[in-house]
């Protein structure tokens, strides 16, 4: 599901990581970095999995709105880069306090340039940051 051209991209059911089980296993069996504004925990599945993603965000980074945002913003990226995901992973991303103050385009940089130091993102010409 993860490998090739996709027909459209999207973001369901599916590719969201939703029990608390799930976000705890990702934190205590996978990998973190942190980085910038965001700090990624990833688990890698086995092949043929689709890959799935959960965000965190705390009272800390603001209110409602403010952390709909960042949520809504974290999610479109990794719906637009999902398929070109080195392979199929869990993906928990934590907003700091700090991304509070990015737009859009601040918070892409970030997410692709987590992604691609973590080596979970092939370089390919659309992930330019």
């Amino acid at each position: 599901m993860n490998s090739g051209t996709p027909g459209r991209l999207r973001f369901g059911s599916r590719s969201r990581i939703k029990t608390g089980r799930d976000f705890s296993r990702v934190k205590a069996q996978g990998r973190r970095l942190v980085l910038g504004s965001l700090i990624a925990n990833w688990a890698e599945l086995p092949a043929g999995s689709i890959s799935r993603l959960g965000v965190v965000t705390s009272k800390k980074i603001g209110g409602a709105v403010v952390r709909n945002r960042v949520r809504r913003a974290l999610r479109e990226n990794f719906r637009q880069h999902q398929y070109e995901l080195s392979g199929p992973v869990d993906l928990v991303l934590i907003g700091r306090p700090s991304i509070h103050e990015k737009d859009f385009d601040g918070i892409r940089k970030d997410f692709l340039t987590i992604m691609i130091k973590a080596g979970l993102l092939r370089k390919t010409e659309t992930t330019k940051i």
